[in-house]
This record gives C-alpha cells, sequence and structure tokens, in this order.
C-alpha cells in the first residue's frame, strides 16, 4: 500500500498528548463482542469502496473509526445496518454477525435490523414534527403503549440524551427550532428510543461548536454504559477522548485496529503512525 506524505520535518504530537475532559475510566467489564464484519466487501455499482474488512465492535465499549476522507469508514457503518439496501446498484459480500444471526441475509427482516442498530448521520435531521413525536415515532413502529408509557419512554431516552431539562417545557415544539447541538442530541435521543442494542454514529459532532460537541462526546461516554457504540469521525483527539477502541482505515482497508491507547501511541502500522501524528489526512 503506497501513501503520499505531507512534507515537513517538525515533530507531531500524537491527540492523547491533548489535555480530555473529565470522562470516567474506560470500562473494565469484559470484553462482549456484540457485533462483527466478516470479510466484507462493498461496491458502489464496480467501483470496490470496502476491501475484505473484519472487525468486531464490543458491548459497552466505544470503537471509532479513524482515517481519510473517502477511506471507507462511513460506508462501513451504513453496511452495519443495512441502510447502503436504500441505494440502487450497491452491493456487499461477506457477513455482519450480530447475536450469532447473519443480518446481511435476505431472510432477516432490514427493519428490524435498523431497529436494533440504530444510527446518528453527521447532519441532524430532525423529522418536521414537535420534539414529543420526533422521540414517539419510532416507539410506535415497534411498539404499542398507552400514553403514559410512551410519555414515560420519550422522557427517558431525551434524559439518556441529555437533553430533557433544555426541552421538558416545549415539547410541542418543532424539533427544528432547537440549536444544532440540541437537534444532534434530539437524533440521538430517536435512536436510543426504540431500544437498539448498537449505535452507530457518523461524524455526529462535525458540523458542531466547541461547547455542544463537549455536550455531545459526554452523552456517548454515559451512553456506552448500555450499548456498542461505533462512530466515526475526523477528529483524532476526540477519538482518543472518547473511544476503547479505534480502527484506523485507508483506500477502503482495515490498516489496523486494537485499543485506542496502543493504535494512537504504539501503532504497529507505519501507515498508521504517520496519520494520527499529522504527517499526512
Amino acid at each position: 500500500m503506497q501513501m503520499a506524505l505531507a512534507n515537513g520535518t517538525h515533530h507531531a504530537h500524537s491527540p492523547l498528548d491533548m489535555p480530555a475532559p473529565h470522562f470516567r475510566p474506560k470500562s473494565d467489564t469484559p470484553l462482549k463482542e456484540r457485533i462483527r464484519a466478516n470479510h466484507v466487501s462493498f461496491y458502489y455499482g464496480k467501483t470496490l469502496a470496502l476491501k475484505d474488512v473484519t472487525i468486531p465492535f464490543y458491548s459497552q465499549r466505544v470503537t471509532a473509526l479513524i482515517g481519510p476522507s473517502g477511506c471507507g469508514k462511513s460506508t462501513l457503518l451504513r453496511v452495519l445496518n443495512r441502510m447502503h439496501e436504500l441505494y440502487p446498484e450497491q452491493r456487499v459480500q461477506g457477513e455482519v454477525i450480530l447475536d450469532g444471526t447473519n443480518i446481511l441475509s435476505k431472510e432477516v427482516n432490514a427493519s428490524l435490523v435498523r431497529s436494533r442498530i440504530g444510527m446518528v448521520f453527521q447532519k441532524a435531521t430532525p423529522f418536521p414534527m414537535s420534539i414529543f413525536e420526533n422521540i414517539a415515532y419510532g416507539i410506535r413502529l415497534y411498539e404499542s403503549l398507552s400514553r403514559g408509557q410512551l410519555a414515560e419512554r420519550v422522557e427517558m431516552a431525551l434524559r439518556r440524551a441529555a437533553l430533557w431539562d433544555e426541552v421538558k417545557d416545549i415539547l410541542p415544539k418543532s424539533g427544528w427550532s432547537l440549536s444544532g447541538g440540541q437537534q444532534q442530541r434530539l437524533c440521538i435521543a430517536r435512536a436510543i428510543a426504540v431500544k437498539p442494542d448498537v449505535l452507530l454514529l457518523d461524524e455526529p459532532c462535525s458540523a458542531l461548536d466547541p461547547l455542544s460537541t463537549a455536550k455531545v462526546e459526554e452523552t456517548i461516554d454515559e451512553l456506552k454504559a448500555d450499548y456498542c457504540i461505533a462512530i466515526v469521525t475526523h477528529n483524532l483527539q476526540q477519538a482518543a477522548r472518547i473511544s476503547d477502541f479505534t480502527g484506523f482505515m485507508y483506500l477502503g482497508e482495515l490498516v489496523e485496529f486494537g485499543p485506542t491507547t496502543q493504535v494512537f501511541t504504539q501503532p504497529r502500522n507505519q501507515h498508521t503512525q504517520h496519520y494520527v501524528t499529522g504527517r499526512f489526512g
């Protein structure tokens, strides 16, 4: 694999050198694999976008996917919950195993897959409805609850997304009336309201200011106690702060995967080292 590197001889620091927020220590609960991509290759038409990617994702852990633009990070997330099937001329080879089942199988209902594997996108996408209905909509698709039970679930989801105190008095207002950071947390609340097993986050903070980014990161840190979380990010400091495991991708391949501290401070692959120290990107 060849890679163009930027010129320059200055010393670049690892993102782990940067001060981190006061998050809880990394989880010490035993590792339990929740979902795994097995030898996944993906094609946009005839263009190969993922090349034989195998990677595990663990319960109660955050896994960050890093790498340059166009390397396949977001494509991998979309494969994990079969979002790619919504677009023509896209096909996948390999398996995605969740609880022993290959969820890419045509015998597995794609809608149910997406209820178990929630996804939050780079651009906040509230539905054109009230804050309350943004959360309640998905719950109603999969469960029949009383009005009181539904209200409890909506409140639970908004609390878990650290948004309840900010919106509890304006639930009838449009989700579009919220700030960008609030809209992104609303989308996180909407994703977790249906009680998924896995939460996928595709650059959820790329359009947010530092304060909103910090709130989303704190939310992710709280949620990982109950979820398997995968996050795509271009922000290496963010990956270092919030993830337990990191996968470095380049040109559709998974170049390196391991505990975040190891990937950032003692990478096994030279290309990973060049990327995390800022020598290319």
